[in-house]
């Protein structure tokens, strides 16, 4: 009921207005067509077929009078004119709830996909460690349209109730004892269907969970495509996705039977409602024909929006699971924010003159981690030169470079940019300052000029094919459709060395003031190797540089060479001084790559 309630309130939040005008459709709607059945009344009494006794002080017999002293051709003409425009204004009115309807959904499903995102975007680097990317991408393709797809059925939950409230009013008006004999069994069966809104719900969250869970797996297994080409994997994921058709199928079969047992409850239950209401108005309540024949008619079109009631009530409840999935998520992503409302285009990126430097900087990834990932850290990065970053795997390298870009806070101890604190008032502008090239280069499924314009969409043609030129990727001039060239989902359709050097252009494209490498020539061949060693000497004295390197060869030309192992600072100077240190690991690395070249 909570969650229920916090969902009308972010719903009426966004609606304002609106929602207003969709209710008071919905009471003009129900008031035309009940006024309408009244109309049954005159007639019937011009036809003769039921004769109302005109001495029984009664509303129907009001009601019949009403056209008494209007000739009779007259009259009917009459009611019959009225009842077209009864007609008219109903579906004017109809159609502009519709409208109204469609227009809170579909706006509230923007404003929700708006504000997850945003949420997203201004959550921190931790959050996207702790959660799969798959979850994410779940949320805001799944759980967030099913949400959305709730508003319809609370806007038809409301829309009930109203018309019902409405038709109950005038059978009372007619016959208050028939009405709430009506009336206690209708409600009685919604209360006694109380199990199965529950059972809803349940099936709601295995429903959340299996799409979760699949979209996980489904999402591994594409990401791992080649693998599974390469190593005869196929029968094995066959496997896995027949058998989780057969949960969903399972999930689907057994929503189906709780909707139909539902409905078959209502309808069995009218039947015999129906017929014992018939029963008692006639000997028991002494009704007239005419009046029995008149709330007949109003029950039967009554009734079916009581199972309306009913079913929307248990889809409501199917849904609930996704709504708390999406609050809760929500809630994780402003409890992550790192940033606070800001106007990005505002930001100006930070022109870096003494450098970078940790002071005392200890980090973990997890507080109940027995051990620090970086402990004890105290490193410079000057200004305008060139850092390296080497050790073996795990060793922190990659953590570091996250402190210095901001992307995760230091448990104790500070981060310095130009001997100021780094702190969410100048962390945008640090990160506009900064171009980053990881490991596993990142491309969009577009053309190279599309992939190159991301970073920097004001960028010239000449500016483009100097960047071009400075990465080595001389390739896009030999490509047939040059930087028009659609390069497929993350840059599939080039070489892993291609897609290095067209992600170096693209950060260089920016004209940082901070460029950081994380083994960005891994996968280069030792010809364009040299050529980016060649063109990242050019910028020392123009940019800092900041370089993770497996291949010490690399870092030849670097101006300090920081050696990390087991998250602590072991060593920090020049290579050449550094391969000098015979009992250092610097030069044990150094040595066990030579000789493996060798």
């Amino acid at each position: 009921m909570t969650h229920i309630l916090y969902f009308i309130r972010n719903l009426y939040s966004y609606s304002g207005r609106i929602l207003y005008l969709n209710l008071i459709g919905m009471i003009l709607i129900s008031l035309l067509e009940g006024i309408g059945i009244l109309l049954l009344i005159p007639l019937i009494s011009f036809t003769g077929v039921l004769d109302f006794d005109s001495e029984v002080d009664s509303p129907i017999t009001w009601i019949s009078n009403i056209f008494e002293p209007i000739p009779q051709d007259m009259s009917l003409a009459l009611v019959l004119a009225i009842y077209v425009i009864l007609i008219i204004g109903q579906s004017f009115f109809q159609r502009r709830q519709m409208i109204f309807n469609t227009r809170i959904q579909q706006g509230y499903l923007r404003h929700l996909r708006e504000e997850t995102y945003k949420g997203l975007m201004q959550a921190d680097w931790g959050f996207f460690l702790r959660n799969r990317k798959s979850d994410i991408i779940n949320i805001m393709t799944t759980e967030v349209v099913k949400v959305s797809g709730g508003t319809n059925m609370f806007l038809n939950f409301i829309a009930s109730l109203v018309f019902t409230f409405i038709q109950v009013s005038f059978a009372f008006w007619l016959s208050g004892k028939m009405t709430i004999a009506v009336l206690v069994f209708g409600f009685a069966l919604i209360f006694l269907s109380r199990k199965l809104i529950k059972r809803s719900t349940k099936i709601g969250e295995e429903t959340v969970q299996l799409s979760r869970i699949f979209l996980a797996g489904i999402s591994d297994h594409f990401n791992g495509i080649k693998d599974i080409k390469s190593n005869t994997l196929e029968e094995s994921n066959l496997k896995w996705i027949h058998s989780f058709g057969q949960r969903f199928e399972k999930n689907v079969i057994e929503l189906i039977i709780l909707k139909t047992k539902s409905q078959f409850i209502f309808k069995v239950t009218s039947a015999f409602l129906m017929a014992g209401f018939v029963f008692f108005s006639v000997k028991m309540f002494q009704a007239q024909p005419a009046q029995v024949m008149l709330i007949i008619v109003i029950f039967t079109r009554l009734w079916p929006r009581l199972s309306g009631i009913q079913s929307n009530l248990e889809q409501i409840g199917e849904i609930i699971p996704s709504f708390k999935y999406l609050t809760s998520f929500q809630k994780e992503c402003l409890q992550a924010r790192e940033l606070n409302e800001k106007t990005y285009t505002d930001i100006q990126p930070i022109h870096i003159k003494k450098g970078l430097e940790c002071q005392n900087v200890y980090f973990r990834y997890n507080l109940n981690e027995p051990k620090n990932t970086l402990q004890d850290i105290n490193v410079q990065v000057p200004a305008n030169k060139m850092t390296a970053i080497v050790g073996r795997s795990g060793a922190g390298k990659s953590t570091l470079i996250d402190l210095f870009m901001g992307l995760n806070q230091p448990e104790k101890g500070q981060v310095l940019v130009d001997g100021v604190t780094l702190t969410d008032e100048n962390l945008l502008s640090l990160r506009r300052s900064i171009s980053y090239v990881p490991q596993d280069p990142f491309l969009f499924n577009s053309t190279i000029r599309e992939n190159l314009l991301l970073i920097q969409p004001n960028a010239t043609e000449k500016e483009i094919w100097e960047a071009l030129e400075f990465a080595a990727a001389d390739f896009v001039k030999k490509l047939p459709q040059g930087l028009e060239t659609v390069i497929g989902d993350r840059g599939i359709k080039l070489s892993g060395g291609e897609r290095q050097r067209l992600v170096l252009a693209r950060a260089i494209l920016r004209k940082p003031s901070i460029l950081i490498l994380d083994e960005a020539t891994s996968a280069l061949d030792t010809e364009n190797e040299t050529k980016i060693q060649e063109s990242l000497e050019k910028l020392k004295g123009k940019m800092t540089i900041i370089v993770i390197a497996h291949r010490l060869s690399t870092i030849r030309n670097a101006d300090q060479v920081v050696v990390l192992d087991k998250g602590e600072i072991i060593q920090r100077g020049e290579f050449g001084k550094l391969a000098r240190e015979k009992n250092g690991m610097f030069s044990n690395l150094l040595g066990k790559q030579m000789e493996t070249a060798l």
